[in-house]
């Protein structure tokens, strides 16, 4: 049985960090604040996600249908593989057409003792006719943990609960309340989207890590299951593992890159994509959403495999 706990936190005071996300490794470190060395080296944690408290309605794929009021706040039951990815998206797809998408999917940015930060909230303004004159949306976290050692979840709620994460923790910025959580078995979830396909795409959700300046971390290429004719094509990016006071660099090839899938074991894949696979997977690398090929993205698979002379 493999078994994941997802957490939900809600932020109660400005972010200084990671524009995109709050890292597996932040996540980990501040998790060791909270619990015993001998249990917390068995933990792996997630990237944190940034996601808006706004209504939304469950995409297509999901195993629920229908519109939500604060669907960003609480974590709705999972039932199939696609569930897990409803807050795993950056463009947050489930947000409503009707409200101001652009608007309520992206932070604001304060500045604090000349940093920038992600706001905790967004104040909007309404229409002078507008019953309440501003609307608030507040902003939360979206992670998940598994560990080596299956007995050492879930993680209680008083372990969760007041972690910070990001810079200038001593002023207070970066803390959190535990909103939610929940454990989840990926060996009893759907995965009838995966086993009806025939043809697949990877969505990179977080970066994978290529090469690496942490101590006893290997180099290496791509998988051999990622259809890729030129890896140079890939869109990269530089990342970065603290340690202490040391900082190490990581080459890797950025999330949301989407290639084609050589594979013939899509649900095994799936599987190993959400537990990371590649470098520093421990600390939310390397995240992958296997994609069953749909007709608006046949397309797409047939631009991933084109071979460079026809470019």
């Amino acid at each position: 049985m493999t078994r994941i706990q997802q957490v939900h936190w809600e932020l109660d005071m400005d972010y200084l960090g990671h524009p995109y996300y709050v890292s597996g490794n932040a996540i980990y470190h501040a998790l060791g604040m909270q619990l015993e060395h001998d249990v917390h080296q068995h933990i792996n944690a997630s990237h944190g996600m940034f996601v808006p408290g706004q209504f939304g309605t469950f995409p297509e794929e999901h195993s629920q249908s229908g519109i939500r009021p604060y669907m960003g706040s609480s974590l709705p039951d999972v039932e199939s593989y696609d569930d897990l990815f409803l807050f795993r998206h950056p463009d947050h797809p489930w947000l409503l057409d009707t409200r101001p998408r652009d608007g309520l999917n992206a932070h604001d940015i304060r500045f604090q003792s000349g940093m920038p930060a992600l706001a905790h909230e967004t104040i909007m303004g309404r229409p002078d006719d507008a019953r309440k004159q501003q609307q608030t949306t507040r902003w939360y976290v979206n992670a998940y943990l598994h560990a080596d050692d299956p007995d050492v979840l879930p993680l209680g709620e008083d372990v969760l609960d007041g972690l910070q994460f990001g810079g200038k923790r001593n002023y207070g910025y970066g803390t959190t309340t535990l909103k939610d959580t929940q454990v989840v078995d990926l060996e009893a979830l759907d995965y009838s989207r995966l086993e009806d396909g025939e043809a697949f795409i990877l969505e990179l959700v977080t970066p994978f890590v290529l090469r690496s300046e942490y101590p006893k971390a290997n180099n290496v290429d791509v998988p051999w299951w990622w259809s890729v004719d030129d890896e140079a094509q890939l869109r990269h990016r530089l990342e970065k593992v603290i340690e202490g006071g040391d900082v190490y660099e990581l080459e890797t090839v950025d999330h949301g890159v989407v290639v084609g899938y050589d594979g013939d074991r899509p649900v095994e894949t799936a599987i190993s994509g959400l537990t990371r696979v590649g470098n520093h997977s421990k600390y939310g690398f390397g995240e992958l959403r296997v994609k069953p090929v749909t007709p608006d993205e046949t397309n797409v698979k047939k631009q991933i495999e084109k071979p460079k002379s026809e470019h």
